[in-house]
């Protein structure tokens, strides 16, 4: 744990914002049972619990500043990123996290047990089958295209609600695809700590 807790604390002195002893507690909890549950049930591709602090934590919370909105959606989740790790850092709010396969949120509700988070939802589905829930935003990590995300996830968001796509580099050409009965609020560059690569947060609402 003292290493993880020092790789922690290094990361972390790369934020503009703080984070709690409880949350950085939870944080490396959550990490920690990945990395445990990975070699079974193959959740994610990054088998280094020390990348996946980065690759998946502090990728994950980076987004925590820009969240305005009370409800929150994470479509197609895979083992929870970046819902669990927003959760932990916005208690206050609430999440619905979606994914298809079974053995994610299988994780996902054991992961949320054994750390005493009560703010998530997770649900086994196809987003476009979950039609009985309606929140104030949608977040995607690496889940489709803007276009598709947007498609896909009209009907869980409120008539004002927005749209947060986090993206790697942003393309032309996937700006271009987004119908116009969409635009883009804001596009904002994130700076995750010890990351090869650029990381964007792209925030849409309806045009009403």
């Amino acid at each position: 744990m003292s290493s993880l807790s020092e790789q922690f604390d290094h990361l972390a002195d790369g934020l503009d914002f703080d984070i709690s002893l409880e949350q950085k507690q939870k944080l490396i909890g959550f990490v920690e049972l990945m990395a445990k549950w990975n070699k079974a049930y193959n959740l994610t591709s990054v088998r280094n619990i020390d990348e996946m602090m980065v690759k998946h934590i502090f990728d994950s919370i980076v987004v925590a500043p820009f969240l305005t909105k009370e409800t929150y959606a994470d479509v197609g989740t895979g083992p929870g990123l970046p819902g669990v790790p927003l959760a932990i850092m916005h208690p206050e709010k609430q999440f619905v996290l979606i994914d298809s396969l079974g053995k994610r949120i299988r994780f996902i509700k054991q992961a949320l047990h054994e750390l005493g988070i009560k703010n998530v939802e997770a649900i086994q589905a196809r987003v476009e089958t979950v039609t009985d829930k309606k929140v104030n935003a949608v977040l995607s990590r690496a889940f489709a295209s803007i276009k598709d995300m947007l498609e896909w996830c009209e009907h869980l968001v409120e008539e004002d609600g927005q749209f947060l796509a986090l993206k790697g580099q942003i393309h032309q050409l996937e700006l271009d695809e987004i119908p116009s009965s969409f635009k883009v609020l804001n596009t904002e560059k994130l700076n995750v700590p010890n990351l090869d690569g650029e990381r964007h947060l792209v925030t849409l609402v309806k045009n009403i």
